[in-house]
């Protein structure tokens, strides 16, 4: 006599890919689940390609996906994730996209985005008192625009029913972790394997390497001042305080920065403020004299002296210039962050 056996139900996936989505970021959600279905010896992942309007999605690589359906008809699938990719905080808001994923959320239904789409789940106001991931070039801008969103540098968050990835490589270790949660370690690293992927990270991982790499620089004295630096962009130190922190004289650490980076501490952290500045000039919109004050100017006057110095333009020009070139690439800039109803 025959027994039946049930099959466990599968799962459904929804991907909504934006204009000049991540590429990368996007293969690394979609491998995992085709692999997982090779080695289940069946389809348990099903998934769903959607654009704002239906039509095909051209990656920031320049090539182009041809999706499924629009936003509009996006269903009730038990994992829903934006993938996006540059300039995100131009992208208009779609007000379907925005009902439809406050609605799973009602639900209790996973969703969330890889790469910069934590930006636009900020915007759609799903992210208030979550914790949260973006790509590195992001963190700052959208803490600085969502204080009230937890904002990690890790490479991929799960709060509740909200996961976020950082993009990259990160999708597939946060893809990694969803299959094993679902179906045990072992699968994860068959998944793993397969792809010839041999290190699976954990959602705490860094997203970039650490600044002895980035700079080639192995004195410990400079890396800790540099990283303090970061830390006090919108409260900066004077050369007396951050040689106190690093237990060097004054005179000592400016031979330091002038012997590996040719100029003094002050110079590197200005410039290192003005950098952050252009960051959040182009990807917010808050006023000028909020990016100054955000990055340690008392004022605007010095703050376009120093910029214009640095950059060869003031701010109010930098994001004009900037705005303009996006704006013949994609299209009018965003609106304003939309309120829920």
């Amino acid at each position: 006599m025959s027994v039946n056996v049930k099959e466990e139900p599968g799962q459904t996936v929804a991907l909504v890919v934006t204009d000049r989505f991540s590429m990368i970021a996007f293969s690394s959600v979609v491998e995992p689940l085709r692999l997982a279905n090779r080695l289940l010896g069946r389809s348990y992942y099903k998934w769903t390609t959607y654009s704002m309007d239906g039509n095909a999605v051209t990656a920031s690589n320049g090539c182009q996906i041809v999706v499924d359906k629009s936003v509009k008809e996006l269903e009730d699938a038990d994992i829903t994730l934006l993938c996006s990719g540059l300039d995100v905080e131009r992208l208009p808001l779609d007000p379907d996209l925005g009902k439809r994923l406050r609605r799973l959320n009602a639900m209790g239904r996973t969703f969330g985005a890889v790469c910069t789409g934590a930006y636009l789940l900020a915007r759609y106001n799903l992210l208030d008192g979550r914790r949260c991931t973006i790509h590195w070039e992001n963190l700052r801008s959208l803490r600085e625009e969502f204080p009230d969103v937890e904002v990690t540098s890790d490479i991929f968050s799960i709060d509740r029913n909200c996961i976020t990835c950082a993009g990259g490589m990160a999708s597939l270790d946060m893809m990694l972790r969803l299959v094993a949660i679902q179906h045990g370690a072992y699968l994860a690293h068959e998944i793993s394997e397969t792809a010839l992927y041999q290190n699976m990270r954990s959602g705490e991982s860094a997203q970039r390497h650490d600044i002895e790499s980035r700079t080639g620089i192995s004195n410990a004295k400079i890396l800790d001042a540099i990283r303090i630096m970061d830390l006090h962009i919108e409260d900066p130190l004077s050369c007396q305080q951050l040689a106190m922190t690093v237990s060097l004289s004054p005179r000592q650490l400016e031979r330091l920065f002038r012997r590996h980076f040719n100029c003094t501490p002050g110079q590197y952290y200005l410039r290192l403020r003005l950098e952050t500045a252009r960051d959040l000039l182009r990807r917010t919109s808050r006023p000028v004299l909020d990016v100054a004050l955000a990055c340690g100017f008392a004022s605007t006057s010095h703050f376009t002296k120093c910029y214009r110095e640095r950059f060869l333009c003031t701010p109010t020009e930098e994001r004009q210039t900037y705005q303009w070139a996006n704006k013949t690439q994609n299209g009018p800039t965003r609106p304003a962050r939309v309120t829920a109803k």
